[in-house]
């Protein structure tokens, strides 16, 4: 950590600069040992308090989305966490006390906004969606969560930017997706738990196929009020359980033995046998697991060889992993999809552009199958497909895949940052060799 006086951070900004001024005395003036306590997120709540005071003493100005009173009205869900997590938070608080000593701390004031964090804060992102750190932005904190979100949350640099995926009509609620949307409806709950509600948006609710009614002799009045209250909201969406359960077992579930089939497999209540949904070929369980192991035995080894850097020797073990997922899970299953990545990288590591770019190839199909039409990481996939194209001089393919990564991601992520530009830019270049060749001209 450097002294403020060699501290070479440069910041156009003024506020900024004086904020960070500020926290830059405070960290300094601490001991060696006491700076490797500071997490990221100690950091954070660092910044947040400063800012609080240079606001109030009018150091830097306050605005309509920039002022401490949005994050007094943000929600904590103190009394939802577990008494470990609270002495930890409480523990955190103590530390920011030390090192801001001259500052008034509420300890807990201090404990609640860390646990406003936990629930509240985002991951920022640079625009290929590579994580740089965490930030607290109380007005898009309130936007709501949905599975099918019509919105999209970016930034540039620390500013965010919340952007329409969709045309939305006038007073259509924005919604935007707080995880992986990815993944099965129980994964996708799952991850939601650290905030403290259970997402009923459309998606969610297809799941509903084996809704049993309780016996209603056995219920009270206010609990049978309840219960038929509760039934009405779901009645709509039980009849859409089939098409959850197929969504939920081609992401993760397995594939008909019948290679010409692309049907998905469910088990019978004991997973001895699994059932074809399309043609009704029956598959062992005890096959499907025999296979499943070898696969999670050779992931292991393939993980250590990657990490590693034997680059060349997990290449052969994640295709031989890649053979054995083809003949278990469905086309479009996440864990092959995975699969695919991992080479994608392995082989641009290599600088195998020809592999790189078969494996690019085949993840494009599962994206547009697990997102929507119109989301930043089809995008960006299709952007790398075009930057690989073109390297291997497939000039009219780059073509088509710049077209489709700028069709998405001006929508996404604008026109205005330095990657659209260099997007932009590659498109406009691309069509300039095409029509020069066109014109009988030669490079």
């Amino acid at each position: 950590m450097l002294g403020l006086s060699d501290c070479m951070v440069l910041w156009e900004y003024v506020p900024e600069w004086k904020l960070h001024q500020a926290e830059c005395q405070a960290l300094a003036s601490l001991a060696e040992d006491k700076k490797k306590l500071l997490t990221p997120t100690l950091r954070l709540i660092v910044r947040l308090l400063l800012r609080r005071k240079l606001q109030d003493e009018q150091v830097i100005p306050t605005s309509a989305t920039d002022n401490y009173n949005l994050v007094n009205v943000l929600e904590s869900h103190i009394n939802d966490i577990d008494e470990k997590q609270l002495v930890l938070f409480a523990q955190m608080a103590n530390l920011v006390k030390l090192v801001l000593p001259l500052l008034e701390i509420d300890i807990r004031e201090v404990t609640h906004n860390f646990s406003k964090l936990a629930c509240n804060a985002h991951t920022i992102c640079d625009d290929e969606l590579r994580p740089l750190g965490t930030g607290l932005y109380p007005v898009i904190s309130i936007i709501n969560h949905s599975c099918m979100p019509n919105s999209v949350l970016m930034f540039e640099g620390r500013v965010a930017y919340v952007r329409a995926l969709v045309p939305l009509p006038k007073d259509t609620e924005v919604l935007i997706s707080y995880i992986e949307t990815a993944a099965t409806t129980t994964r996708r709950q799952n991850d939601l738990k650290q905030y403290f509600f259970t997402c009923m948006c459309p998606r969610c609710m297809k799941v509903f196929k084996s809704f049993k009614l309780p016996s209603l002799n056995s219920l009270s009045i206010l609990s049978l009020i309840f219960f038929l209250s509760f039934f009405y909201i779901l009645l709509p969406h039980i009849k859409n359980s089939d098409e959850g359960l197929k969504e939920d077992a081609i992401l993760e579930g397995y594939r008909c033995k019948d290679m010409k089939c692309n049907g998905y497999l469910l088990p019978d209540s004991e997973e001895k046998v699994f059932t074809c949904q399309l043609c009704g070929f029956i598959r062992d369980g005890k096959e499907i697991k025999m296979v499943a192991s070898e696969v999670t035995l050779l992931s292991e080894n393939a993980s250590s060889c990657l990490s590693s850097g034997k680059y060349s020797e997990a290449s052969a073990l994640y295709k031989t992993i890649e053979q054995l997922q083809q003949k278990l899970y469905h086309p479009f299953s996440i864990y092959l999809l995975q699969t695919y990545e991992t080479l994608l990288k392995i082989f641009m590591e290599l600088k195998d552009w020809e592999e790189a770019l078969a494996y690019c190839r085949l993840t494009i199909p599962i994206y547009q199958r697990i997102y929507p039409a119109i989301h930043p990481m089809t995008g960006l996939q299709f952007y790398t497909c075009g930057k690989l194209e073109w390297l291997l001089e497939r000039t009219e393919d780059a073509l088509r895949s710049f077209t489709k990564a700028t069709d998405i991601l001006q929508i996404t992520h604008g026109t205005r940052t330095p990657f659209m530009r260099e997007l932009i830019s590659k498109l406009e270049e691309v069509k300039a060799e095409i029509s020069f060749k066109l014109s009988g001209g030669d490079y």
